[in-house]
């Protein structure tokens, strides 16, 4: 394996090229250095950059001690997802290298579509380092300015009110984040302190105005305020098999993302097959990996001022999808060298509070391992100003109604006439067979409730021990 192949050649590269705007080092030999939060802000602020753990300020690796590393670990995942530290919080992973015998760690932050503070404070990124411009007015505004520029979806529309916004929507999205996490805080949150937690209402620094922004409208607006704001938005589902000159199956969709999510699914799940496929002992869906992160990634890296339509295309060979795209790179993606960019970075972090998207980089790898599970092929990830996602399926793949989506169309039926009279979660899942609490909720009840076949008896508090869950079939008889 040559230099340029090797797993650590980049870490090697960055510690060559040295500390700058986009790269620092912090030692943390026991644990983690009392400024290292400072830096994680300015990078959010500034244009992303590299962290590097355990290497000395003039490029010596130094190393982390192995006893201390599961705790610098705990504790830095813990503080940059504590508002309290770093405000709006920012989900960043780290990854481990042995470098020389001696262990690093590595974080990629990247530039975030958000002004982030550190303990209260705003800190920006020069060349000599990371420095608190809180007080300074004039480069505040400008930090605001330049975010508000940079991404589309920061753009303020001060005569949007909440009335333009669908508040079961908003309550639909609460409770699906409450289904992540019990102890939520959106659960205890007015829908326009929820706007607020996620930056989907803030303040216009060129007219001092407060307003919703494109991704609150976009996220969770009425139809008509989504096409009144971005009259061009469009995602075009087509299936084109038998027809090609036109098509066998079409969806038009013109509404908000969240409900855009759910109609792409049931396409996808209408015209694409099911293999059996088991991972770590249990049964998942192969294709119902694939359509979340295809999906996700429509609605999250889309750049929505282009008006180029999205488009969501089954033909006989295989699925494609394209969309609008600001490119940071041009080319075909290998996932064993891609720097992942946030393009829409308030869609995104709404998508991974509700369970639609993950950490920022793993969809690309998921896409890789399903997608090869599924149809023997890896898929093609294209990044121009067009943005093309291709996957071509065999003969296996896309035949619709197998035995298996039989199989699963039976378990739904089953479950639906055991829930005519109100059940616990506990109950559905010994009836079901299904071992892990954690898969049957991702994979069993969350589908169940997301396509309104179960309803929880108290929906206004998700959390609460008494709660049971219901079919749609009894809600008809009530």
């Amino acid at each position: 394996m040559n230099e340029a192949e090797h797993p650590y050649s980049k870490i090697k590269a960055i510690i060559k090229q040295g500390k700058g705007l986009t790269v620092e080092f912090k030692e943390c030999n026991t644990a983690l250095n009392k400024d290292i939060y400072e830096t994680v802000c300015a990078f959010l602020n500034r244009f992303g950059g590299e962290l590097l753990l355990g290497v000395r300020d003039d490029g010596v690796i130094t190393g982390i001690v192995p006893e201390c590393l599961h705790q610098i670990k705990n504790d830095f995942t813990t503080a940059v997802n504590n508002p309290q530290k770093i405000s709006p919080s920012f989900y960043l992973s780290m990854d481990e290298a042995v470098i020389d015998g001696k262990t690093i760690l590595s974080i990629y932050i990247p530039e975030s579509s958000q002004v982030h503070r550190c303990n209260g404070k705003i800190y920006d990124r020069n060349e000599d380092g990371d420095f608190n411009i809180t007080d300074n007015h004039n480069l505040v505004s400008a930090l605001y300015l330049r975010k508000q520029i940079g991404y589309s979806e920061n753009t303020i529309y001060p005569y949007t009110e909440l009335t333009d916004l669908r508040p079961d929507v908003i309550a639909r999205v609460r409770k699906m984040a409450l289904l992540q996490s019990e102890n939520h805080p959106w659960g205890a949150m007015s829908d326009l302190d929820l706007l607020r937690s996620v930056q989907l209402y803030r303040k216009d620094f060129q007219t001092g105005k407060d307003g919703f922004t494109l991704a609150a409208i976009l996220l969770f607006g009425k139809d008509e305020t989504i096409l009144s704001v971005v009259p061009h938005f469009r995602i075009d589902a087509i299936l084109r098999r038998d027809n090609i000159d036109r098509y066998d199956d079409r969806d038009d969709i013109r509404t908000n993302l969240i409900e855009s999510y759910d109609r792409l699914l049931r396409f996808g799940e209408k015209h694409l097959n099911d293999p059996f496929y088991l991972e770590n002992g249990q049964r998942i869906s192969l294709r119902g990996h694939i359509l979340r992160e295809v999906i996700s990634n429509i609605l999250i890296h889309r750049e929505y001022a282009n008006a180029f339509p999205a488009k969501f295309v089954i033909d006989r060979e295989k699925l494609f999808t394209e969309n609008s795209n600001k490119p940071h790179g041009y080319g075909m993606i290998d996932p064993s060298h891609f720097t992942p960019y946030p393009k829409n970075p308030s869609i995104a972090r709404l998508f991974r509070e509700i369970g639609r998207a993950d950490e920022l980089g793993s969809g690309v790898r998921n896409l890789f391992k399903y997608c090869k599970a599924y149809c023997g092929h890896d898929p093609q990830l294209i990044e121009q100003d067009i943005f093309k996602f291709i996957l071509p399926l065999t003969g296996e793949a896309t035949p619709q109604a197998t035995p298996q989506a039989t199989g699963e169309d039976e378990r739904t039926k089953k479950i639906m006439n055991y829930c005519l009279n109100p059940r616990t979660r506990e109950e559905i899942q010994e009836f079901t067979g299904y071992k892990d609490r954690k898969h049957f909720r991702l994979e069993i009840l969350q589908p169940l409730l997301d396509k309104g076949l179960l309803h929880p008896t108290i929906p206004d508090k998700l959390t609460s021990p008494k709660q049971k869950y219901y079919s749609a079939k009894k809600r008809e008889n009530l």
